[in-house]
């Protein structure tokens, strides 16, 4: 059994007990969140499908970690006019484990 949320503009697919890296959710580690943004459903007999979502259908997780990814460069440069810009970046992220999928 699994199912096809939506959060942070992106799509997972998950199942119970496993672990997914989203973007940063404003939940402390512990922390109780719910999807309610469920676009399929499979188990064993049927597949749904949502149009877009699936109405009454939620997964719902425990925030297990929240941290930051590994730094990226980001390097802008002209040539032949002595312009140059170095930046890096590390994107936030929540780990969470989905515990339930309802509905």
């Amino acid at each position: 059994m699994y199912a096809i949320i939506e959060t942070g503009g992106k799509q997972y697919r998950v199942e119970e007990g496993s672990s997914i890296r989203v973007e940063k959710l404003p939940a402390e580690k512990g922390e109780t969140v719910k999807f309610d943004r469920v676009l399929m459903f499979k188990d064993d007999a049927e597949v749904k499908l949502g149009n877009p979502y699936l109405d009454n259908f939620q997964v719902e997780g425990k925030v297990v970690s929240n941290g930051r990814g590994r730094k990226i460069t980001v390097y802008k440069y002209k040539p032949k006019k002595n312009y140059r810009r170095k930046k890096g970046h590390r994107q936030p992220y929540s780990e969470v484990r989905i515990e339930k999928i309802s509905g």
